[in-house]
Formats: structure tokens, C-alpha cells, sequence
């Protein structure tokens, strides 16, 4: 996989184009805006729309619309995810040759089953991503060859998931990451195994978030990862995802979120108010700044 050789600090702004940027976004375009001045650095743009569902080319007129407004330039072209779907199937098959992933079957439905089943029958919890979402059961990565080689003849619908329990020891005991955010400073060690067997790839999508950020971070030359504490503990994957494939590792930078007034973090789906309707309302961009605390 060429990789873009490092010279002058790259950093990137990475949104989905899934609904308006609002607040939350906004500080993190204008950190990575303001880190990359200050390091006399360069700021790419990448529109992460691997979702080809959720996604739409409206949404994704609306962040440069909002770029626009705050000021924000970027290197061109933009790198859209949806364009280069060839490097992670390329990342995926590397992968795969190394024997780390598997073919995953169970639906939603049946993980929810399943684990339900195991709490009510043990009286004890599930073990639970970062997230608070269940792990994945070891079912599918237990079948043998001819049964996994018997579900693909036949069709059926599938995923592939990392192996984590064969992958993780390729990171070392040492795996970690450079930090320098708002929780934390320094080396930090990674620990990819609370993610259990993250989804590298599915039928309704041909990359994870955590494949395509960890191969278009190394293929555009990032060396500063400026985003929000929500992502935090995905690094661990990521750093590991980056040793697998023989992949530099940026530096990372995880700020503060932004909360709306009920205690959580802004979001999108949640239709949290957005950078547009700020703008009609008659914000300037220094009320922007002011807002998210710069």
C-alpha cells in the first residue's frame, strides 16, 4: 500500500456528511485549523461517506458551505471515502491473507438474543465495548473452514470482523500512541482487546470507520489526529489496525466535547441546532469561536 511520505505536519478534518455540522464540529475544524497555522502545517479535508445510505451530496455542499463561513481553507481535491473503496477492500484482503479476520453471520437480532440468554441464564453481565456495546459472540469465529466455506457458498449475508484474540499480540505489549489533548498527555498505552472483534467490513457497507480513517490517515501523509474525546479509546484499534498493516502512526489530539444542555454530546441524528441555522439566526464566526470556547 503506497503510502504519502511524511515531511511538513498534516492535519485533516474528517466529517460525514450525514446531517449539518453544528458546534461540535465546528471546534473541531477550527482546532485542526489552528493547530495546523501554528505548526506551519497543512490542512486536508476528507468527506468520510462510506455510509452510502445516510450520506447524500446535500449534506456534504452544507459542510463546505459552513467551511466557507468559518474561514476554514483546505488543500484540494477532497478525498471522499466513497471514492476509494479498491484501498480498503486492498487493506481487508492483507488482512485476510494473514488469517486475522473472519466471515461473521449474526445479525443484530441474534447478538441481542444471544446475549440476553447468556445474562439471564449466568447472572452476570456481557462483556461491553468503550461504548456500552455488547461484544461480539465467538460463535462465528469458532466454526471451522467447511462450515464458514458452506454459509458463503450458500449466500449468506455476512460481515468480516478482526480476530482480536489472533491480532492483538501481533501489537506487543507495548502498543500505545502519542497524545497530547485534553485528558491525557503523553505515551499512551493501547488496549484494543476491550473492542472484542470490531467490524472491518459488512454487506451494506464496504469499509468500518476503523479501516478506512486508519488506511486514508497513512495514504494522505496525517501526522496530527485532532478529534473528539468520543474516539478516544477507538485509537487502540486504530494503532493496532496500523501495526497489522505496516502503517505509520500520527500523533493524536482528542479535545473536549461540546454538550448540549442536557448533558450529551451534540449530534446530528439527534438534530442538535446546526452551523446554518446559527448563521441565519445572525451569529458571526467570533460567536462561533466564543461558543466552543476558543
Amino acid at each position: 500500500m503506497p503510502v504519502v511520505a511524511r515531511q511538513s505536519p498534516v492535519f485533516r478534518f474528517a466529517p460525514s456528511p450525514n446531517g449539518p455540522l453544528h458546534l461540535g464540529h465546528a471546534l473541531s475544524a477550527l482546532l485542526n485549523r489552528d493547530m495546523a497555522d501554528a505548526a506551519n502545517g497543512r490542512l486536508l479535508l476528507r468527506i468520510e461517506d462510506i455510509d452510502l445510505t445516510r450520506c447524500t451530496p446535500e449534506f456534504e455542499r452544507g459542510i463546505l458551505d459552513d467551511l466557507d463561513w468559518l474561514d476554514i481553507a483546505f488543500e484540494r481535491p477532497i478525498r471522499r471515502q466513497s471514492e476509494h473503496f479498491d484501498a480498503y477492500a486492498q487493506a481487508l484482503e492483507r488482512l485476510k491473507m494473514l488469517d486475522l479476520v473472519y466471515p461473521a453471520f449474526m445479525t443484530r437480532g441474534e447478538v441481542k438474543t444471544h446475549v440476553a440468554a447468556y445474562e439471564a441464564q449466568s447472572g452476570k453481565p456481557w462483556p461491553r465495548d468503550p461504548d456500552g456495546s455488547p461484544l461480539y459472540p465467538p460463535l462465528d469465529r469458532q466454526r471451522s473452514d467447511g462450515e464458514r466455506a458452506a454459509l458463503l457458498a450458500a449466500g449468506a449475508k455476512h460481515a468480516w470482523r478482526l480476530d482480536m484474540e489472533c491480532a492483538a499480540p501481533h501489537g506487543g505489549s507495548g502498543l500505545g500512541w502519542m497524545e497530547t489533548g485534553d485528558s491525557a498527555t503523553g505515551r499512551l498505552p493501547a488496549d484494543p482487546r476491550q473492542w472484542g472483534d470490531v467490524v472491518l467490513s459488512r454487506s451494506d457497507a464496504p469499509s468500518s470507520y476503523h479501516l478506512s480513517v486508519t488506511v486514508d490517515d497513512a495514504l494522505q501523509g496525517v501526522t496530527h489526529v485532532v478529534r473528539g474525546l468520543d474516539l478516544f479509546h477507538a485509537t487502540s484499534v486504530h494503532r493496532l489496525l496500523q501495526v497489522l498493516l505496516d502503517l505509520p502512526a500520527p500523533v493524536y489530539h482528542h479535545h473536549r466535547l461540546i454538550l448540549g444542555p442536557d448533558g450529551r454530546k451534540l449530534s446530528k441524528s439527534l438534530g442538535d441546532t446546526g452551523l446554518k441555522t446559527l448563521r441565519e439566526e445572525g451569529a458571526s464566526t467570533s460567536d462561533i469561536r466564543r461558543l466552543v470556547g476558543l
